[in-house]
């Protein structure tokens, strides 16, 4: 698996600042405005439930069509998200081909607890936390390998990259919860809500988490205050 590398342009989820409107909207039209978005809103919800319905009632019923539904639905959202928490779309490929499988064979104990689509980026998650274990385990097994012998010689300085994406830098200094909250909930752009359903923690505590990191974010990126004027002291 590669360095981890962020697959989403930041400006997607981070817009600009809107500027003030020059218009003046009259209270009633605000009022009939909210009114119509707020419909809007449940219908849209309403439908998003329907299809979350028929998907989990067609994959328990052993309906292919269905499978091929949820496929174009999100597959491509679901190989965006291994591809952030594995840094490899060879990897990311092969978890989601796995998840799929895992879905197939364990769909009978779906209960509805939570939604289904839910449910399906929950086993994701899970299926991408197993392969960077495995990960882990080869590369101690490797380092163990070769920890005898003979060590190659240093590259050239100019052989090394000499830049690195400085948010990816930060990232890689979050713990592994905290990068994973930030990661779905600012690239992915999942609501709390649902990351609670698929790291299975509370609300609560998934806003704790995706606060910290962006806490502990500011401070690796931001450079310490008073530096230069210490240095030229």
């Amino acid at each position: 698996m590669g360095t981890m590398g962020l697959t989403l342009p930041w400006e997607a989820r981070i817009p600009p600042v809107l500027r003030e409107r020059e218009t003046r909207v009259e209270p009633s039209d605000e009022l009939a405005s909210s009114s119509n978005q707020a419909a809007a809103a449940l219908a849209r919800a309403a439908d998003t439930r329907a299809e979350d319905a028929a998907l989990a009632a067609g994959c328990q019923s052993g309906d292919m069509r269905a499978y091929e539904r949820l496929y174009a639905l999100h597959g491509a959202r679901m190989k965006n998200l291994a591809r952030n928490l594995l840094g490899s779309a060879v990897d990311a490929e092969d978890a989601v081909q796995e998840t799929f499988l895992k879905v197939q064979r364990g769909v009978a104990g779906f209960r509805g607890q939570s939604s289904f689509v839910t449910w399906t980026y929950r086993i994701l998650v899970n299926t991408c936390y197993d392969a960077r274990r495995k990960h882990a385990r080869k590369k101690e097994v490797a380092n163990d390998e070769t920890a005898d012998s003979p060590r190659p010689e240093p590259r050239a300085p100019g052989a090394h990259p000499s830049l690195r994406l400085a948010l990816e830098r930060a990232l890689a200094g979050l713990t592994r919860h905290q990068r994973d909250v930030f990661l779905l909930y600012e690239v992915e752009g999942f609501r709390h809500a649902e990351i609670a359903g698929m790291l299975e923690i509370t609300e609560t505590a998934s806003k704790n988490t995706l606060f910290q990191a962006k806490k502990n974010l500011r401070q690796i990126l931001e450079p310490p205050r008073g530096g230069n004027a210490a240095g030229a002291r």
